[in-house]
């Protein structure tokens, strides 16, 4: 497997994850991080179009500590919000992310630990 297949395959695990996340935690299906975008998903009261923002801005590491801080793990539609900053996390191209000290394996890990928090490690014990 090449360095590019690597970086598909790990992108095909977290979208993957992120919709089965969706129908196991909301009874929904998953359609798109921009789509969900319109629902105003917030973690504690933070709306996530602002983690986003930070992304987009470059502020990758001090948008996901703010997100692992405040996050209620019991809260399925705060764990649906974290679920969509991964999957937007990583949609960014691999440059981006390199330029802000951030990698595709670094979602993957972040996702994993986010369903292990929320009861749901089987769900990435399944991708792997």
């Amino acid at each position: 497997m090449n360095f590019e297949d690597e970086k598909d395959y790990i992108m095909r695990i977290i979208k993957e994850a992120v919709r089965v996340l969706f129908s196991f935690l909301l009874g929904k299906t998953y359609v798109s991080v921009e789509e969900e975008r319109k629902n105003h998903y917030e973690v504690s009261g933070e709306n996530l179009n602002g983690l986003l923002e930070m992304i987009d801005d470059g502020n990758i590491n001090e948008a996901e500590n703010i997100l692992l801080s405040r996050i209620d793990y019991c809260n399925k539609n705060e764990v649906a919000a974290a679920a969509l900053f991964y999957q937007y996390l990583a949609e960014k191209d691999e440059r981006f992310l390199v330029q802000n000290n951030y990698t595709k394996e670094e979602v993957l890990d972040g996702l994993k630990q986010l369903t292990k928090n929320a009861g749901c490690d089987d769900l990435m014990d399944v991708m792997d």
